[in-house]
């Protein structure tokens, strides 16, 4: 527990940082006489990840530890704010899809699956999610109301939601709202890029020179003036996501780039998260194809309706870019979003019809070491220095029990609302 005057500055202004500038300033020994949190965001309010997300919400998401606390949170933050109007919250089936392109055969060849699919990277959604015993039906048998798809198209459907286990938050409008919110209670939101933070040595009880150093400030270039500006700081917490380890060397947070797009369909479409697998035709000029040649190829986009007459659609991840300087600076593939717009349109002609109204990419920030699959959560090894980073594709959705549980480790002394041993970056750096 920090005491006394604090100088609380949030890196990165994704999603993550918005929601612990916002569980910040509604703790209730948040004191604006004499605590204040600065919002330090390189580029715009969820301009990376955070902005070009699915906004998926599980119960069977990870890690465990956090997850039904981040869920329920969503919940109680909806109702608080108006989540519904204000950022599209809104319980939301989950399926999985197994279809082929309209394009071919009835009984397509299987063996491409296992010479191709090695090229296509999961961005790991369903990792450890746990049998539930749904039932898998023919595409014929699907729900009713998925009636935007080709049922010919689909050899497969499974119900892998249950009542009150997924719902969903349009990640863009809730980020910028956390922002809002955190600022209506004193937070302050800085567009600037952090150059680096600034340490000192303090003087122990005794007199002499402590050998520890601690964090006394951060230094960054305000982008509106490109004039460069240092602010005092005695707790900093690196919620910058793959950018983490520019700041922070040892933070243990690698890179995985993902492709999107966004369709608007000629008519609403139900409310559904689908996970898929989808036979397409090979791309003759694809020099990834497996030798010898195949004719198809597997694609496992993720779709999503959202109540805005908008479908997001999610492609794999890849490594063929390294991580740039700025969210501004991410290398969109066109050929990687077409092929993403290609799939979807061979077995949706509300998809194929629709209009392509952005096509994007972005980063995902991984966690190189330990099991949990989670974020890293909690102090470093430096005094004054917290890591909330590591979330991979899960940081929508976690991202209010972090907020609120970085809170709580300043203010409290600990996280009280989960355990949250496993997430200690201590383990790791």
């Amino acid at each position: 527990m920090v005491e006394g005057k604090i100088d609380i500055v949030v890196v990165g202004g994704g999603i993550i940082g918005c929601t612990t500038a916002y569980y910040l300033s509604r703790h209730p020994s948040f004191n604006p006489s004499v605590h204040s949190i600065t919002l330090l965001e390189a580029t715009r309010i969820g301009g990376g990840a955070s902005g070009k997300a699915g906004g998926l919400l599980a119960q069977w998401a990870y890690p465990a530890s956090i997850v039904p606390l981040s869920y329920d949170l969503h919940t109680k933050l909806a109702e608080e704010h108006n989540g519904v109007e204000t950022w599209g919250y809104r319980r939301i089936a989950c399926g999985k899809l197994v279809a082929k392109d309209r394009k071919l055969p009835p009984a397509p060849t299987i063996s491409s699956w296992a010479q191709y699919a090695a090229s296509w990277i999961p961005l790991g959604k369903r990792k450890y999610q746990k049998s539930s015993g749904s039932r898998i039906v023919p595409g014929s048998e699907m729900p009713d109301d998925l009636d935007w798809f080709n049922r010919t198209c689909v050899n497969t459907f499974e119900d892998i939601s249950t009542d009150g286990d997924t719902a969903q938050v349009h990640p863009f409008q809730f980020t910028t709202a956390m922002a809002r919110l955190a600022e209506e209670k004193g937070a302050k939101v800085i567009i600037g890029s952090v150059d680096r933070i600034e340490y000192a040595f303090p003087t122990d009880e005794d007199g002499s020179l402590s050998r520890q150093k601690s964090v006394c400030g951060v230094t960054y270039t305000d982008k509106a003036t490109n004039t460069s500006r240092t602010i005092p700081a005695s707790v900093v917490i690196l919620a910058a996501g793959p950018w983490t380890p520019v700041l922070f060397p040892s933070a243990p947070i690698s890179s995985l780039r993902a492709h999107s797009i966004t369709i608007r369909p000629p008519k609403p479409v139900s409310a559904y998260c689908l996970f898929t697998e989808i036979t397409v035709p090979q791309n003759q000029e694809d020099e990834d194809a497996p030798e010898p040649f195949e004719t198809t190829k597997i694609m496992s986009p993720e779709i999503y309706s959202r109540p805005n007459n908008e479908v997001y659609v999610c492609g794999a991840g890849d490594n063929d870019v390294p991580l740039p300087p700025t969210t501004d600076d991410v290398e969109i593939s066109k050929v990687k979003c077409q092929d993403v717009v290609d799939a979807v349109g061979g077995i949706s002609d509300e998809l194929r019809d629709g209009v392509v109204t952005s096509r994007r990419a972005c980063y995902l920030p991984t966690v190189d070491v330990g099991s949990s699959g989670g974020p890293l959560i909690g102090w470093t090894g430096v005094k004054g220095v917290m890591l909330a980073t590591g979330h991979s594709c899960w940081g929508i959705h976690n991202a209010p029990a972090t907020g609120k549980l970085v809170s709580e480790i300043i203010f409290d002394g600990e996280a009280k609302s989960a355990e949250i041993g496993g997430l200690d970056p201590m383990l790791v750096v």
